[in-house]
């Protein structure tokens, strides 16, 4: 595969010349305290959000980071549609894309002049930019594919950067099923059908070239056509054939922390924000083990993981205006202080959504790899996130799960699929 890197730029803002009135460094401003208060629902990073909050308040004399995060089998979006409800709204929040633009536009702040927003990586600002104006700031980007066990693919004699093309992984799934009981395999896929999430995020390979990788057109789309069904159904076949069975049974912790993590798979389908978890349980998986192979969908040659930010930072924008210019120099300051950079690296493992983090800083491979998909241009977006409401967990998901059961054709679920999407967008 290219080893191709994105020259990011260098230039990191050495100094906070943004220094707000209420809330300077070094103790000028007014004594009056500023709140701002943020919700987010990213449990795994919990511990080093509250982190930086407090290195926030050491040097920003004045402000008062107040963090709650809701996720980890709690409703989040129920958490914070009652903290609305309530009069208790947070100053900063979390979007999942142009629906939560909608949702909440009446409390949105304008970000597109924030000097972040000029940092933006390009592509990265898509799912939160309404009428040309900038909603939210990317988070971090994710990348999904096929995550491999490199090593299981060597034992097998496989050389996995010479997969260049469906056929070449369609041989190399076949070879690893030959030979998955000398190699101590329960199967070829770990792929986990019974969360819908990963179902939905499955389905963004096959329906995004349909709208032209366009987030937009996704989420005005009156109709879907399934123009890649059939490499739909091709991938959907394969997997299941070579799966851990029952495949509807198989969840993201057995998938993921006990058959991949300890060699019973080969082949899952993940992205990088496994890499903390795998970290945790032995740092060798990504250190030696951890790869990530494309899909091949609009050409049997051309391959394509899936990137984007799955999650941007809203500012409300009907706070007092002390806090909403608080709320975005937080943000700022995250994403462009030094010692705050490195805690997005290093410590919450994120691949930045912002050219002026330098592609070394990431610290391990298959991150770098997706760097290079993104600089390339070899990405379709989280086009998932942009479906008619309920669409993947209550319409999509459920037939989706009959067919890899038998009970339904796949006539039958690209028929059902449409007419759902349609009645939806009505």
């Amino acid at each position: 595969m290219k080893r191709g890197r994105m020259l990011f730029s260098t230039i990191i803002l050495a100094t906070a010349g943004l220094m707000l009135g209420a809330c300077g460094s070094g103790g000028s401003g007014s004594s009056a305290d500023t709140t701002v208060d943020v919700f987010n629902i990213k449990v795994e990073t919990k511990d080093q959000l509250e982190d930086l909050a407090k290195k926030y308040e050491e040097s920003h004399e004045g402000v008062k980071i107040n963090v709650t995060t809701v996720g980890g089998g709690q409703d989040a979006n129920a958490a914070l549609q009652s903290k609305f409800s309530s009069g208790d709204e947070p100053s900063v929040f979390l979007l999942g894309g142009l629906a939560d633009v909608d949702k909440w536009g009446d409390s949105l702040a304008d970000l597109t002049d924030t000097d972040l927003a000029s940092k933006a990586i390009d592509g990265m600002l898509d799912g939160a930019t309404s009428e040309g104006k900038v909603y939210g700031l990317p988070m971090n980007i994710e990348g999904y594919g096929f995550l491999i066990n490199k090593e299981l693919f060597k034992k097998a004699g496989i050389d996995f950067e010479d997969i260049q093309s469906y056929a070449d992984f369609e041989e190399a799934v076949k070879t690893l099923d030959n030979k998955k009981d000398d190699l101590g395999m329960k199967a070829v896929f770990g792929f986990s059908a019974k969360e819908f999430w990963v179902v939905s995020q499955y389905s963004s390979h096959f329906t995004s070239p349909e709208f032209d990788n366009d987030m937009k057109t996704v989420y005005d789309a009156k109709t879907i056509d399934f123009t890649y069904g059939d490499q739909f159904k091709e991938y959907t076949d394969l997997i299941n054939k070579y799966n851990v069975q029952p495949i509807l049974s198989l969840d993201y912790s057995t998938s993921v922390e006990e058959d991949f993590a300890n060699d019973q798979v080969a082949i899952i389908h993940q992205g990088n924000w496994i890499i903390p978890t795998l970290n945790s349980l032995d740092p060798e998986i990504v250190e030696k083990k951890l790869g990530i192979l494309p899909l091949y969908v609009t050409s049997g040659t051309d391959g394509k993981i899936a990137a984007g930010a799955p999650w941007y930072w809203g500012v409300n924008k009907n706070k007092d205006e002390d806090v909403v210019e608080a709320s975005k120099d937080f943000l700022e300051w995250m994403y462009t202080d030094e010692e705050a950079m490195t805690v997005i690296t290093d410590e919450m493992e994120f691949i930045p959504a912002y050219t002026n983090f330098s592609a070394d800083s990431l610290k391990d491979a298959t991150s770098q790899t997706i760097f290079d998909y993104v600089s390339e241009g070899k990405t379709v977006p989280w086009v998932h996130n942009q479906y008619p409401d309920g669409y993947s967990q209550t319409q999509f998901y459920p037939e989706f799960q009959k067919y890899l059961n038998g009970d339904i054709s796949w006539d039958d679920l690209m028929k059902i699929g449409k007419e759902e999407w349609e009645k939806d967008r009505k």
